[in-house]
């Protein structure tokens, strides 16, 4: 990373966190068609969806080590976000934190929404190989 300033690179931090939080927008509502698709059991559809949710969380994850690196580089090695969000000046610190805890919560659904998929899609998988395998009673009430 070539020389910044600090204002630069709390630009950078906070055009960073907005960029994520139009990214997990569109991430949540792309995981929503995933449960859907998965519902329905159109495969052809989840792959597609798999092929739009790879580059999205790529440049997700690009933008979180950059966000680390930057806040290490300005207030050491142990720093957070909330560190740095506190060292600036009230108007920017109340927006700063105001966009960093909407992007939380909305990381915190999109994890949710992400094993909710996973699990529905894991036992779909299961009660496709006890049907495969013969099991008796695949769809009796327990």
């Amino acid at each position: 990373m070539g020389r910044i300033t600090r204002d630069q690179a709390v630009a950078r931090l906070l055009d960073g966190v907005e960029a994520d939080l139009g990214a997990c927008g569109t991430i949540r509502d792309l995981l929503e068609r995933q449960f859907q698709a998965a519902m329905r059991h159109h495969g052809s559809e989840l792959t597609v969806l798999a092929e739009q949710l790879t580059p999205e969380l790529d440049a997700m994850e690009q933008r979180r080590r950059q966000r680390v690196q930057l806040v290490r580089a300005l207030l050491g090695q142990n720093a957070t976000m909330d560190d740095l969000l506190g060292s600036l000046p009230p108007p920017q610190c109340a927006r700063g934190r105001a966009d960093w805890s909407r992007l939380e919560e909305l990381v915190r659904d999109c994890k949710q929404a992400t094993v909710r998929n996973g699990s529905l899609m894991a036992e779909q998988f299961t009660i496709m190989q006890r049907l495969l395998h013969g099991e008796d009673g695949t769809y009796a009430p327990r």
